[in-house]
């Protein structure tokens, strides 16, 4: 695993599910193309895995 995750929102959350979106914004991102940094860990992961659509993630 990387130590850390650089996460981008490339798609909106227009019309996308409620938990979709709260997901979105529990890793800290709030506009589309907003990049943010996260520890590696399980957590994340499921946050990513679960609106793995709207993002994309780089290890850094």
């Amino acid at each position: 695993m990387a130590e850390k995750l650089q996460i981008t929102l490339t798609r909106s959350v227009i019309g996308r599910p409620q938990d979709q979106r709260e997901t979105v914004k529990a890793l800290g991102l709030r506009k589309m193309h907003q990049t943010v940094e996260q520890q590696d860990n399980a957590a994340i992961r499921g946050m990513i895995n679960k609106v793995s659509h709207l993002v994309t993630v780089k290890e850094i």
